[in-house]
């Protein structure tokens, strides 16, 4: 069942103000909270600020047909279940509303223990729904490892090995594309070992100037060069007993990797202009996404300096490889991004999560994230409908089997002429790569969407 504290919305469109009436008191008494229109134009302005959970259109409506409408609610609000209504219903009628995604189709008079029984399945989804959810949010919660989340063989081996050698690794590095997490091992491995009291201190190799790395890792003195007024500690001095993470080792200049080697050798770091070394004692990680065993071969990075750090490798899949996981990093970030906003999201519909779940992800779980960062910032719903995620994607690419794709789109001045070099395969195509999202199709062709319907009509694909 839904929560208590949550009051189903159902959406009521007819040009009948009688026929409302007895709608909204039948509801009403059933648990909804109901909004009525009697303009089926207007009602697909209003769509997006209405967020109804279940909805009620007359199928002959002035100026727009209910079919239209219940496709528009379907774009929108893809978890909305619509029953369509008429005092002319047909057999051929009835099974048309259902191939667009009708829950049912229901004729006037009422039948009110049948009208009924549709309201209540109408709760009862939107109710195992919220179940479905949860329990995907639970899963992320039971599945989550100091910041990474996975379900996955792979992912559940790299926590096991992480929890096995973190009391004993000194020395380690991270391999892994960029986003996948590589900061979070790291941190991972600094809580459960003997040094988790300790600094932990971060440093990115990519975001500083050659001539300042001496100075940054190893600190100087007070007149050591042009600008050194105080004397500085370093990076090394300063996480002394604790943890140093080296993110993005590989670029590191050659000129400072023979420093950097001795001082993880021998535990002795000399300040810039100082004349004594001084003993340090601490856990080094490095982390990268290049290849450094072909950087070593290219002459780009040090053989004994990748050696010194590759003593133990922890290597991060990229988020293709185990995207059975993505279910549950949604819902983790979905949950997150819903407290931050203060907003009530519960998480993605069907269609959504398909889109995420053949997206290519060259970011991997850092894009996932942002992207639903962007989807649960700009929604006004309860769930990420696709049209959240495709805007939240950018929406000029579409998700299909294990790849990201893109239609070639007629030009925004093509006019008639584009339109007719639409074909059937190519809508077709759209079609099937949008997940039969009629608004992300029309995107995708970049077509309106009654162009798009005339097209599909014209080729039969409705």
């Amino acid at each position: 069942m839904i929560s208590p504290d949550q009051t189903p919305i159902l959406l009521v469109v007819d040009d009948d103000a009688a026929v409302i009436g007895v709608i909204e008191h039948f509801a009403r008494g059933r648990g909804f909270e109901v909004i009525s229109r009697t303009d089926g134009s207007r009602i697909l302005e209003e769509l997006p600020s209405l967020k109804p959970d279940g909805a009620i259109v007359d199928l002959r409506l002035p100026e727009i047909g209910g079919l239209e409408v219940l496709r528009a609610i379907r774009d929108v609000h893809p978890t909305c279940e619509v029953i369509l209504m008429t005092a002319h219903a047909s057999v051929d009628s009835a099974i048309n509303a259902v191939k667009l995604g009708a829950l049912d189709y229901i004729g006037k008079p009422f039948d009110f223990e049948r009208l009924g029984g549709l309201l209540d399945t109408v709760r009862h989804g939107l109710g195992r729904r919220e179940r479905l959810l949860a329990a995907d949010s639970q899963l992320a919660s039971q599945f989550e490892f100091y910041g990474l989340i996975g379900r996955s063989p792979v992912m559940q081996e790299l926590f096991d090995t992480v929890r096995r050698l973190a009391p004993h690794v000194r020395t380690a590095l991270i391999s892994g594309e960029t986003g996948t997490g590589k900061e979070l091992v790291a941190r991972a491995l600094h809580k459960l070992g003997s040094r988790r009291e300790q600094r932990f201190v971060a440093f990115n190799c990519s975001a500083i100037a050659e001539t300042l790395f001496e100075s940054e890792f190893f600190g100087h003195t007070r007149g050591a060069f042009t600008g050194a007024t105080e004397p500085k500690a370093g990076l090394f001095e300063h996480a002394d007993g604790g943890t140093l993470f080296l993110d993005e080792i590989g670029e590191l200049p050659l000129s400072m990797q023979p420093k950097l080697l001795r001082a993880v050798e021998y535990g002795e770091v000399k300040r810039v202009g100082a004349s004594e070394s001084k003993c340090i004692e601490l856990r080094l990680i490095a982390a990268t996404n290049r290849d450094l065993g072909g950087e070593v071969a290219a002459a780009r990075f040090r053989p004994d300096l990748y050696y010194r750090l590759n003593i133990i490798e922890f290597r991060l899949p990229p988020l293709r490889e185990h995207r059975e996981d993505i279910p549950y990093l949604t819902a983790a970030f979905v949950k997150e991004f819903a407290k931050k906003f203060d907003k009530t999201i519960a998480g993605v519909s069907p269609g959504a999560e398909r889109l995420l779940q053949n997206a290519p992800w060259p970011g991997n779980v850092r894009e996932l994230r942002n992207v639903l960062e962007r989807g649960c910032m700009s929604s006004e719903g309860r769930i990420l409908s696709e049209r959240d995620i495709l805007s939240a994607l950018g929406g000029s690419q579409i998700a299909s089997t294990g790849a990201w794709t893109s239609v070639a789109r007629p030009t925004e001045t093509g006019g008639a002429g584009a339109l007719a070099d639409l074909t059937r395969e190519r809508v077709q195509q759209a079609l099937q790569q949008a997940g039969g999202n009629r608004s992300a199709t029309a995107r995708l062709l970049g077509i309106s969407r009654r162009a798009l319907y005339r097209r599909l009509d014209n080729f039969g694909l409705r």
